[in-house]
């Protein structure tokens, strides 16, 4: 991780654009005009080939004519030029640039040829690269715009970085009509040299930010990201949107973790880990954004409504509830002061309705009264068009009453509902730093972000538990390195039983047998009733060809049921190896539920604890929680807590509470597992059986590859 030399990016003495361009249009153009008239107050260069001047300036033929050495370069020149250009910056003492060109980011040889070029022109000289083919960078507080964005946003508090330029530049376009301003925008393009990781770490220690939006496809380097994810957010508020966020690559899993644990589970798994708040969309993130600027120190949890229309107040309390936040419940003394100042058949609870025809005195009067209860933590003002009132008048007795009110300031939002007649209101209120929407839901969603993001950044629990005296990391490792020699890639059910066993994982006494004979005997010894179910490396899912069958009693039962499944089997996967069968003794737990409990190893995070609902029907009902590993009791515990199935086992009617400790250490030891044998790619228990006298698993598998 390293923000070296970025100081360089984003506080220049001097800025050279290299590939300056005298027709009108032209990105080299565009990329002049607003160096020019972004208000940098330091030295603007411009260089072309030919030397030719741009917007009266005058330009130098080559790098090595420019008159000063810039600590920053713009260059948007043919992408065969680039590492050259990168060549003599650097060795001028250039600390950075910003590459706009495009023409590095095919798979063909060439490309990446260019690629490499690029990187090698620009180590020798520690010279950091932006893009490239990126749509540039901005730094409104120091009036540098190296980019060619339609215009440069107001100065703010937020930092937005995105691996799409599009998205920025939307983000930008939407900016100042809704008073949002902005300290850093940086557009990663190829991200060939600085990424995700170097800016947050930068971000992180910026003075000039207050909180930081990310719009993010991929990672590369995930160690780095998570680690400079969690030092910006114990700072200041971090919130990401991920793009590209499909299913695919789920259908052929060799588990029902695997199948679960797709790409974009595990990257919400990774942002939590790293304090990181994840939205859901473009508006989302601006709108949340425009709530962070105006409080981003907030940890407010509740909200007071005040309306002017009752059916508005109802969708705002029905959206808090959907969201899981909750109305703050006004005193009596709160409610007495509202019925002194509102008419007779105004509402002073909460939602408080000052009805339709209420006057821009009486919104001032409501909401002062609001900010000064101390029971009220946030307020939400909602207003809706009426004739017989003037919903501008009404945003001024808002930001009147607002700037009003002593002491420090309580979150405040507004919701002027409509289009035409209340624009002007919406725009007032926003130019006083007042984030306004266009409805209930919208200002909802934004206000429960600042929640959401306090409680990402409490204190972070990633420190271990103690180890665990009784794990035996070397004898799981050596049945691993023993099924890998042998060359497979699933171990077999005794082997599987003895690498769970090496962690304390509760697994169920499991017996193989060779033939339909063998396992009736095995069954007799047992006692029934036994389960008994079939052992083939080509069947992923055994329910799902009969090859399960349960509650059998009796030597002559087992057999019978051994030599169906083997007919069965033979008839409808007759390129299936029938290897054994399976012969495990019947357990009468009949009020405890099924877990599914796996991991599975993540080609950009690593390995993935996976904890939902089990049983058969484990994908159709896709209830999971994903952790990174390794991961301690009290994350467990918050896994667990994130599944639909977790108020089952709190415990309902008559049946008592699980044992949900029991289920937390199998978490864990899976988490430890991981760690310390990364060979195992995959592991599902499922089902693990809880209840209240503790997990077991029942049935488990678990697949290897060389590492």
């Amino acid at each position: 991780m390293s923000a070296r030399n970025l100081d360089g990016l984003f506080a220049p003495s001097v800025i050279a654009l290299i590939g300056a361009n005298a027709r009108p249009g032209a990105v080299g153009n565009v990329l002049a005009a607003n160096l020019l008239s972004g208000g940098f107050a330091g030295e603007v260069l411009f260089a072309n080939a030919d030397g030719a001047s741009v917007l009266g300036h005058a330009c130098s033929p080559s790098v090595a004519a420019l008159p000063n050495t810039p600590d920053l370069a713009i260059i948007a020149t043919p992408a065969a030029t680039v590492p050259g250009v990168i060549a003599e910056l650097g060795a001028r003492g250039c600390r950075a640039a910003v590459v706009i060109s495009a023409g590095f980011e095919g798979d063909d040889p060439a490309s990446a040829g260019r690629r490499q070029a690029l990187l090698d022109a620009a180590r020798p000289h520690l010279v950091r690269i932006v893009g490239p083919n990126c749509l540039g960078m901005l730094s409104p507080a120091t009036g540098v715009n190296a980019s060619f964005a339609s215009a440069m946003p107001p100065p703010g508090g937020i930092a937005l970085v995105a691996q799409s330029g599009a998205v920025a530049a939307a983000a930008l376009d939407w900016a100042p009509a809704h008073g949002l301003g902005f300290s850093r925008v940086v557009t990663l393009g190829d991200s060939l040299d600085v990424d995700m990781g170097d800016l947050l770490e930068f971000l992180a220690q910026d003075p000039a930010t207050e909180a930081i939006l990310l719009y993010v496809e991929g990672i590369v380097d995930a160690a780095k990201f998570l680690r400079a994810g969690r030092l910006a957010a114990s700072a200041k508020p971090v919130l990401v949107l991920k793009g590209g966020r499909g299913a695919a690559g789920a259908k052929a899993a060799f588990s029902h973790t695997r199948a679960l644990a797709g790409a974009d589970a595990v990257y919400a798994a990774a942002f939590r880990r790293a304090g990181i708040l994840q939205v859901d969309g473009l508006d989302d993130l601006l709108d949340s954004a425009l709530v962070l600027s105006r409080a981003p120190r907030s940890a407010a949890q509740s909200l007071t409504v005040l309306t002017n229309g009752g059916g508005a107040g109802v969708l705002a309390a029905d959206a808090l509830e959907r969201a899981g936040a909750r109305l703050s419940v006004l005193s009596s003394e709160t409610q007495a002061t509202l019925r002194g100042q509102l008419a007779a058949s105004a509402a002073v609870g909460n939602p408080v309705d000052i009805l339709g025809d209420a006057t821009p005195a009486l919104y001032a009067a409501g909401l002062s009264t609001l900010l000064g209860a101390s029971e009220v933590e946030a307020v939400l003002v909602l207003n809706c068009p009426t004739a017989v009132t003037d919903s501008g008048a009404a945003a001024d007795a808002v930001i009147a009453a607002f700037e009003a009110t002593p002491g420090p300031r309580k979150p405040l939002l507004a919701a002027w509902l409509g289009e035409a007649s209340v624009a002007e209101g919406r725009r007032k209120l926003n130019a006083a730093a007042i984030p306004a929407f266009a409805s209930p839901e919208a200002a909802v969603r934004a206000f429960t972000r600042l929640a959401a993001v306090h409680r990402l950044r409490e204190p972070p629990r990633d420190a271990p538990d103690v180890a665990v005296a009784s794990d035996d990391p070397g004898a799981a490792r050596a049945v691993v390195a023993a099924v890998l020699a042998d060359g497979r890639a699933a171990l077999e059910p005794l082997e599987v039983q003895a690498v769970l066993r090496a962690y304390g994982v509760p697994v169920l006494e499991t017996q193989v047998a060779d033939t339909p004979e063998a396992a009736g005997a095995i069954a007799a010894a047992l006692g029934s009733p036994v389960a008994l179910k079939v052992v083939s490396r080509d069947i992923s899912h055994k329910s799902d060809v009969g090859g399960v069958r349960l509650d059998l009693e009796g030597r002559e039962a087992v057999e019978e049921a051994a030599l169906d499944m083997r007919a069965r089997l033979r008839a409808s996967h007759p390129k299936a190896r029938l290897e054994g069968f399976l012969v495990q003794k019947m357990i009468a737990r009949p009020r405890a539920q099924e877990v599914l409990a796996g991991l599975v190893r993540d080609p950009t995070f690593g390995p993935v604890v996976v904890v939902g609902e089990g049983g058969v029907a484990v994908e159709a009902r896709a209830d999971r929680a994903l952790a990174l590993a390794p991961l301690n009791l009290a994350q467990a515990h918050d896994l667990i807590g994130r599944t639909r199935i977790s108020r089952l086992l709190a415990g309902y009617r008559d049946r008592p509470p699980a044992d949900v400790e029991a289920l937390a250490r199998v978490l864990a030891a899976l988490g430890r597992l991981a760690v310390d044998v990364p060979q195992v790619a995959e592991l599902d228990l499922n089902p693990l059986l809880c209840d209240h006298s503790g997990a077991l698993a029942l049935d488990a598998r678990i697949s290897v590859e060389p590492r």
